[in-house]
């Protein structure tokens, strides 16, 4: 592994995906950027198009070495989750197309690595990851969420857990 590694996080969301992009030090992770991906104006496959477009833009400007993204939790709502899949689906192509190995989370699981329980608000999310980043401000919800992952993914590496090998942590 090198000293330190790029990461991207994402929140995936069919209306509003956030970003955050870390990266990995030896003993503590820097933070580069982050922010919203808002397609809610747009509809059907101008909300794909945009959501791929604006991940490729990303990944492109920042070169991060892995992508860290929050697994899909079943919706109550089937319609939902088709379309929260389709979103996903095109920031998954958007890394596969650039050779990024694809890290994926679960809620749960971030929340916990993050916050130290698995249940935690988005507000607690929120005021970890200013603390940990060490920000001035407080990011956006979204994009606090998608730092909380990439953030997640950065303490199995600095711990030198595999996260192939527990039951959460996959690799894509």
């Amino acid at each position: 592994m090198k000293k330190t590694q790029r990461i991207l996080g994402i929140d995936p969301g069919s209306r509003k995906a956030g970003f955050g992009v870390i990266e990995s030090g030896r003993y503590h992770p820097n933070y580069i950027t982050s922010g919203v991906i808002n397609v809610m104006k747009l509809s059907g496959s101008g909300r794909l198009k945009t959501i791929f477009e604006s991940v490729n833009q990303i990944i492109e400007q920042y070169q991060p070495d892995v992508m860290a993204i929050e697994k899909v939790f079943v919706h109550k709502n089937p319609n939902s989750a088709i379309v929260l899949g389709q979103a996903r689906g095109v920031i998954l192509c958007a890394a596969a197309l650039h050779d990024i190995p694809i890290m994926e989370y679960t809620p749960t699981q971030i929340k916990s690595t993050i916050v130290g329980q698995g249940h935690a608000t988005k507000d607690q999310i929120s005021f970890m990851v200013t603390k940990l980043l060490k920000l001035s401000q407080t990011p956006q919800e979204d994009a606090a969420d998608a730092l909380a992952a990439a953030l997640c993914h950065d303490r199995y590496l600095t711990l030198g857990i595999d996260p192939e090998k527990i039951s959460k942590g996959t690799r894509f």
